[in-house]
């Protein structure tokens, strides 16, 4: 039946279609049964998208080609159909028929809904959102041929000449982002987009915005109108509460335009996670999942009326596990530091991500607290203790020394203005760091020993976590003793992020690795699983955390109750180092990493400004 034809969506230019059209024509002036023939050759001209030759078929081509062009450029189908229904004469000039059409939009399943009389927004699974219904119209001899009496109500119910439809996805209420205690982390807010051109008077509106951004310049503005080469450019995004203020002067000022948009952002300003990337795109998602649809009738003025659709689910809100407290904290702690800095706390516990804070100088190379790499230093002798106790040959007590400076496998190792301390049980030269034990120790293991002892908490092991992109760094085999050595002081080919490091003080701590969480009920899968460390290790490795801290590298924290920590400092190969220091205390573990700081000192003054 050439009425029924359904294909995927094109382009519905007019085009010539002439032979088509006038084999069309011939075709309504023969046989007995002219209101179908005519029906169904302009329903067969619909369902393959040729609005030319629908339109030649009607009494009035040129209005036809014009509101049947518009409708399928407004409706933007993926698939649509047209069917006669029913036909008949109603006399020897004149007959009706009716139609049944289908329009498939986008992807998605959704459910039925009805809105108006013959309309539905029935959906089916896997084929997107279907708007179906019927429609009638009347057919009219003209000349020797019939014609369809062209009524823009033939192709969509109730429309009318001057108007045209659309197809639009619908949004409901935003979900906000929440912190762990429930309250709003991150909310869609109203902002307004200042603009500006050539013609503008760049510095008064640098000294007018010099309150709220004192980095915009006279200078600034310029530069990027001239680089913009006659564009309008965005000279600021504003708060509803910075714009208030300042609309007026805004409005009064020749060159510069404001237009309002809604954004998530950050219920505080001051709060500027590098989480908040991974969310604003969980948020997104989630959003899009609840959208609904709906076709619209719209008049010459703008104002629109939904004839058919399907309203979206409300979307769920995101609870995440960060703490607004521990938030703030951290991002105080770094705040005032020149180099790159990041903190990374984790609740060893559970695998919740307490906070992730970085200072501006970090935000310019991305979210280096998440998936920034660099040589872990000391931090990473956790690492090398732990694969040294797990293979029997020491224990905590066993005496090794721990000479100022030692050539081991062709490397010469330091330890920290070399200082010597002669022979010391092994859980004093972790608290003081030596670098020549540690050496000493790694050249007896297996070349994938440390491999082995990283992954067991968590360094190596890729995590996909919803809300949350994250490397924890890498420790490839050390083939050779010297590839060892410097292994186990965390230089050569060990790298670890803030968070991979903030992970191994959350495995120490609890005993196992927990998976990381960021969004609550939304746990991480891991591309491999270790085995875990024994019990006697772990408890170990606290005690010497805790020395370190009492007795070693990180007593300016010694008045903290209970913290344990471990400091690190890892040479860059620049003549730099940076500085390191993961901390457990009760159930929160962290890593405090400072880009270049010449020793742990920074990260481990850091670390006492966050707890306390």
């Amino acid at each position: 039946m050439i009425g029924s034809v359904r294909i995927p969506k094109r382009s519905f230019a007019v085009s010539s279609v002439a032979a088509l059209t006038l084999g069309l024509l011939a075709a309504c002036s023969l046989g007995p049964d002219q209101p179908r023939t005519v029906a169904e050759e302009f329903a067969a001209a619909l369902g393959s998208g040729d609005v030319e030759a629908a339109a030649a078929l009607t009494d009035d081509p040129d209005a036809a080609a014009d509101t049947l062009s518009a409708a399928f450029d407004g409706l933007g189908a993926t698939e649509h159909s047209f069917t006669v229904t029913a036909a008949e004469e109603t006399g020897d000039d004149a007959g009706t028929f009716s139609l049944d059409a289908s329009w498939t939009f986008g992807e998605g399943t959704f459910g039925e809904g009805t809105f108006g009389e013959g309309t539905s927004g029935e959906g089916t699974s896997g084929e997107g959102q279907t708007w179906d219904y019927s429609t009638s119209g009347t057919a009219v001899r003209v000349g020797d041929e019939w014609r369809v009496d062209f009524d823009p109500a033939v192709l969509i119910p109730g429309m009318t000449a001057g108007q045209s439809v659309r197809y639009t996805p619908t949004l409901g209420p935003a979900p906000e982002i929440l912190s762990s205690s429930g309250a709003p982390l991150m909310q869609e807010q109203v902002v307004t987009v200042v603009s500006i051109d050539g013609t503008a008077d760049t510095a008064a509106l640098a000294n007018l915005l010099a309150p709220i951004a004192p980095t915009i310049t006279a200078q600034s503005l310029t530069e990027s109108v001239a680089a913009a080469q006659g564009a309008p450019v965005t000279a600021i995004t504003l708060r509803a509460e910075d714009h208030a203020p300042i609309a007026a002067a805004l409005s009064a000022m020749t060159g510069v335009t404001s237009s309002e948009q809604t954004r998530l952002l950050a219920v505080d300003r001051d709060l500027a996670s590098p989480v908040f990337g991974d969310l604003t795109t969980l948020w997104q998602e989630r959003q899009d999942e609840s959208a609904g649809w709906a076709v619209q009738l719209v008049q010459p003025d703008g104002t629109a009326t939904t004839i058919a659709g399907q309203d979206g689910t409300p979307a769920e809100d995101i609870a995440t596990t960060l703490d607004l407290d521990l938030q703030y904290a951290a991002e105080s702690a770094l705040a005032d530091l020149p180099q790159q800095a990041a903190i990374v706390a984790i609740a060893p516990s559970t695998g919740e991500v307490l906070a992730v804070a970085q200072n501006a100088s970090a935000d310019a190379l991305g979210p280096i607290a998440l998936t920034g790499l660099y040589p872990p230093g000391s931090t990473f002798k956790t690492v090398t203790t732990s694969a040294a106790l797990q293979s029997g040959e020491v224990t905590p007590d066993t005496v090794l020394p721990c000479p100022g400076t030692e050539n081991i496998e062709g490397r010469q190792i330091p330890n920290d203005d070399n200082f010597d301390l002669g022979s010391v049980p092994l859980h004093t030269a972790f608290a003081r760091s030596c670098n020549t034990t540690m050496g000493r120790l790694a050249v007896g293991l297996g070349p994938d020993a440390l491999t082995d002892a990283a992954l067991q908490f968590g360094l190596g092991i890729d995590y996909v976590t919803p809300g949350l992109t994250t490397v924890t760094g890498s420790v490839p085999p050390a083939e050779t003793p010297a590839a060892r050595v410097e292994s186990a002081i965390g230089q050569g080919t060990v790298t670890a992020s803030p968070f991979g490091m903030a992970l191994v003080a959350a495995s120490i701590a609890d005993g196992t690795t927990p998976s990381p969480t960021i969004v609550r009920g939304a746990t991480a899968s891991a591309d491999r699983t270790a085995p875990p460390v024994p019990p006697e290790v772990t408890a170990d490795l606290r005690a010497m955390m805790r020395e370190t801290v009492t007795a070693g590298t990180a007593t300016d924290l010694a008045d903290i109750p209970g913290v344990l920590g471990k400091t690190g400092t890892a040479e860059t190969g620049s003549g730099s180092a940076h500085g390191w220091f993961v901390g457990i205390t009760d159930d929160l573990a962290f890593a405090v990493f400072v880009a270049e700081g010449d020793s742990s000192a920074p990260a481990v003054q850091a670390a006492g400004r966050f707890l306390r």
